[in-house]
């Protein structure tokens, strides 16, 4: 419930004839509002109403430079239902009555001022004062509720994130950290693309979920030492289409939509030639383009059963052999200036190491 103790409310006067300022301060204090402070000087009131909390202003218009239209404009950018003006004023004329409210008061009073009416006014104005901010202070709380329930679904979502990846990784030759270096060198190239934050740390938490689909595939393919013949190929290219099953949902997140994207589109190629669905160049979502240069430049550096490691240069000449073709060209410009740092992380995160 609403309080009608104004006792801690904060009314300034501002009035450049003292007496006039006096009279309020006392009656407004007769009825309990004893937080008052007075200025004769209108500028050093405008000083102080600019640095210090307030909760209701009652200020005279005829005063010297500047007077209560210039404070007016000075504070037409306050709350004005936390911080109300009421105008008190000898000119009576309705322009100026129409101009001190178009200037951001809230009420006026004419002078010879009539106390009683006053009271009223100012009590009913510190109410208005005191609903904005308990409605602000709820505001706020709610906000933060919402926030802290916001952190606890990422986090969530970020279980889920590590839990899908080493269920793929368990059932690969891919390692942990190979899944770990994917999401960090997105990012990279994310932010070099100029996303924005949010869409980065997506990218960085969405991008090592890219073979989750590899789950639905046959051990005795998934595991095959050798080259896999024409069936059981077309087989392993079903893993985008099962990690976009796994993880789309009818309650997803932008989280898992942006997983789920990459799952179905990484395998794709800029030429119109990969799987499964062939698309080509922009076709290709942004995320499954990022992705696909990360996958297999790691793939090439790191050591597998099959192979050994390809050197930096060599590595780094294939993506670049391969802009236009398999890659997105812009992303392949990207890739190339981001190279250290994505080595920084070869070796920071290594599954053994690497040929130079």
């Amino acid at each position: 419930m609403l309080s009608k103790d104004f006792s801690q409310s904060r009314v300034v006067i501002v009035d450049d004839v003292v007496a006039n300022s006096r009279l309020l301060e006392s009656s407004l204090k007769a009825f309990g509002m004893r937080n008052t402070v007075s200025f004769s000087d209108s500028a050093a009131a405008l000083d102080w109403l600019q640095h210090n909390p307030w909760n209701l202003l009652l200020l005279d218009l005829d005063m010297p430079a500047p007077n209560g239209f210039d404070i007016l404009r000075a504070l037409s950018e306050r709350d004005r239902s936390s911080n109300p003006i009421i105008i008190i004023t000898a000119l009576n004329d309705s322009v100026s009555r129409r101009t001190g409210l178009e200037l951001g008061a809230n009420d006026y009073l004419s002078k010879p001022v009539d106390l009683p009416e006053a009271i009223l006014r100012v009590r009913s104005n510190l109410q208005l004062s005191q609903a904005s901010q308990a409605l602000q202070e709820t505001n706020m709380a709610l906000e933060q509720r919402v926030r802290e329930r916001t952190a606890q679904l990422n986090q969530s979502y970020g279980a889920l994130v590590r839990t899908l990846c080493r269920a793929s990784a368990y059932r690969d030759s891919e390692t942990g950290n190979h899944i770990v270096r994917i999401g960090e060198s997105a990012a990279l190239i994310a932010e070099a693309h100029g996303m924005s934050p949010e869409w980065v740390e997506l990218m960085r938490q969405a991008a090592p979920m890219h073979d989750v689909g590899k789950i639905g595939i046959a051990d005795h393919i998934l595991l095959k030492p050798g080259p896999l013949n024409e069936e059981e190929r077309q087989l392993m290219q079903q893993h985008p289409a099962i990690g976009h099953s796994i993880l789309t949902d009818q309650h997803a997140s932008a989280l898992t939509d942006l997983a789920a994207e990459i799952a179905l589109s990484h395998h794709e190629k800029w030429d119109g030639s990969g799987y499964p669905n062939g698309l080509k160049g922009e076709q290709i979502p942004l995320s499954g383009r990022i992705v696909a240069i990360c996958d297999v430049y790691d793939a090439l550096r790191m050591p597998r059963p099959y192979k050994e490691p390809w050197p930096i240069e060599k590595a780094q000449a294939y993506i670049r052999e391969q802009a236009g073709k398999h890659f997105d060209p812009q992303l392949v410009a990207l890739a190339e200036s981001l190279y250290e740092k994505i080595e920084a992380l070869q070796h920071g995160l290594s599954d053994c190491v690497q040929g130079d």
